[in-house]
């Protein structure tokens, strides 16, 4: 079992992760990525709102394509969060993490394990959102997704990326929110 608290100590803040892991040609990847990547208005002001501190472990790697977009849309949304803390682990560095992450049986990167405040964990998410496997599946399987618009252009499709997280460190944060042993610390 990993102690999620080691971990996020032993991780590395985004830049930091690039330096150490990314080659030049990854890192201008991953800035790329960041330029593309964007929060909305009302996603700044969704992230504005939230109470409870978290703690976003990505085991990643800086040679992986999802990495890159993934990884660049985690660290703006971030940036945007005042309680949301961001750290990264090289896949390939921690072996014993990613074997607890596996996904399908297979070493599947990004994942992201959400902690709280006093490193619970809390929940998981990756290595790809929805949106991309819907997008995925329309150009290697040629099927329109069971459902979901058809995201045509570039952009639709970060958007959509950066909408699908929004979605799961929101419902992370009401979790965190909602939950009677924090609300009996928090007195609220």
């Amino acid at each position: 079992m990993v102690n999620w608290e080691e971990a996020y100590a032993g991780a590395l803040p985004y830049a930091e992760f690039l330096s150490r892991h990314g080659t030049d040609a990854h890192r201008q990847r991953w800035q790329a990525a960041y330029e593309r990547a964007a929060v909305t208005p009302a996603q700044r002001d969704l992230l504005a709102r939230f109470e409870r501190e978290m703690h976003l472990l990505c085991l990643a790697g800086t040679w992986c394509g999802d990495c890159v977009r993934e990884g660049a849309i985690l660290q703006r949304i971030v940036e945007a969060a005042p309680r949301l803390h961001l750290r990264f682990l090289d896949r390939d560095e921690h072996p014993e993490v990613a074997g607890a992450l596996a996904i399908n049986d297979g070493l599947r990167i990004p994942i992201v394990v959400f902690l709280s405040e006093d490193f619970f964990e809390c929940g998981r998410y990756g290595e790809r959102t929805l949106a991309t496997y819907r997008k995925m599946a329309r150009e290697r399987l040629g099927a329109q997704p069971i459902a979901g618009a058809a995201l045509t252009t570039p952009e639709e499709h970060y958007a959509a990326v950066v909408q699908d997280w929004m979605n799961e460190i929101e419902r992370v944060q009401l979790l965190l929110r909602l939950s009677p042993r924090l609300r009996a610390k928090h007195e609220d």
